[in-house]
């Protein structure tokens, strides 16, 4: 009999990698699709990096590595967490895993328990929820809106917090929304959590480099909390290295400890090579980074400026990541030949069909009644893709 397990049969496929699905297979019809759904960098490995996985080859890095990850790339990554963030880290407190989704993954494995709650601001990336679940553990999703620029408020946060409550997920800069929290809304909300001795924020940092108000700023950074702060970060959007699969934890030992003995279990140590070329980009001095994200600041700009102009779509300016996440209820009840745009889902589908764009629903994110769009391709495929989704608007009525 074919049955999977109920953990596995509760999931939801993961609608991002769905729509790059759907947009291949029209693709591989011969229809010219640009792709706005995708979530990663367009842009090349950096040589330098590529270099060191060379090396590594020649150099024999081919067996079983360090489950938590080699010591000079523990050492790497808390050299970076002091330069860049100002954050004193010890190598015992770093664990290497596939990727920051593995890491998040671990983490989430570790210190939830069976109905234990975590709080969810709403949009929040599509796996949040999903990991969450096969953590045994409960969603606690805080609505935001555009007028928040999608931010919680401290009012908020104090609200969802219960005796069950366990941790707080939390990512700036935001996928989907491009929202980044400031300086005094981290604090007000590290205020919080001081209140509440139980609670584990969980900071997902992936996007760090990719932000286009200055200086990143870590929850971790407020030493009231530091303790029950989980940093999420990797090299996968700041140096266009998606495929390497590397990500981290930093955390406290105790969390480090035991995401080491569960990785131990499950996957062991991550891909010798890739922890070799991991090691040459913490230890850059960031300019290739910088290169990507003024690029990303211009595409930002031309998104920005093109779907403001578009009937129907209502957005804020992102200040970081790489998506724009218009809102678009005034879309929702039109129509075009017998075709009736209720949801987010039914105008993806429209603009994927009538525009030959594929976009992401806000109902992956927790917002039904939005759109997110990448803007991580060439300028020239983000201004056609502005003028089809433009022509197609215009036709429902």
């Amino acid at each position: 009999m074919e049955k999977v397990s109920a953990r596995i049969a509760a999931l939801e496929e993961s609608q991002t990698i769905a729509m790059s699905k759907k947009s291949r297979e029209l693709a591989a019809q011969g229809i010219d699709v640009i792709s706005l759904s995708v979530g990663e960098p367009d842009f090349f490995t950096p040589d330098f990096v590529k270099e060191a996985a060379k090396k590594a080859i020649d150099q024999n890095f081919s067996f079983y590595t360090p489950v938590a990850g080699y010591k000079d790339l523990l050492e790497a990554i808390c050299g970076k967490l002091k330069r860049e963030n100002n954050l004193e880290y010890q190598p015992d407190q770093i664990v290497v895993s596939g990727g920051a989704k593995h890491s998040l993954s671990n983490v989430l494995m570790c210190i939830v328990d069976k109905d234990d709650e975590v709080i969810v601001p709403a949009p929040y990336w599509v796996s949040y929820v999903e990991l969450v679940k096969l953590a045994e553990g409960k969603s606690v999703v805080i609505e935001t809106s555009l007028e928040s620029d999608f931010k919680i408020t401290p009012k908020q946060l104090e609200a969802a917090i219960t005796p069950k409550t366990r941790a707080l997920l939390l990512c700036s800069p935001s996928n989907p929304t491009g929202s980044v929290y400031t300086y005094d809304e981290l604090k007000a909300i590290a205020q919080i959590i001081e209140k509440h001795p139980n609670i584990i924020v969980i900071s997902d940092e992936i996007y760090e480099h990719i932000n286009f108000i200055g200086k990143h700023e870590s929850i971790a950074q407020f030493d009231s909390i530091r303790d029950r702060v989980v940093i999420i970060n990797g090299v996968s959007k700041g140096y266009a290295m998606t495929g390497w699969r590397i990500g981290f934890s930093a955390s406290a030992k105790w969390i480090a400890k035991a995401c080491e003995k569960l990785q131990g279990q499950q996957t062991s140590g991550v891909c010798s090579i890739a922890q070799r070329a991991a090691i040459a980009a913490f230890n850059s001095d960031g300019e290739y980074t910088r290169q990507m994200r003024e690029a990303f600041r211009r595409r930002r700009d031309l998104m920005y400026e093109g779907f403001s102009s578009i009937p129907g779509f209502k957005l804020n300016k992102p200040q970081g990541a790489f998506y724009i996440f218009p809102e678009i209820s005034e879309l929702l009840g039109k129509q075009y030949n017998g075709e009736t745009i209720k949801t987010s889902d039914d105008l993806a589908m429209f603009l994927l069909n009538h525009a030959h764009v594929a976009v992401v629903p806000g109902s992956a994110f927790g917002s039904p009644k939005c759109i997110r769009l990448s803007y991580a391709t060439s300028d020239d495929k983000l201004k056609e893709s502005i003028e089809r989704i433009r022509k197609a608007v215009a036709l429902l009525k």
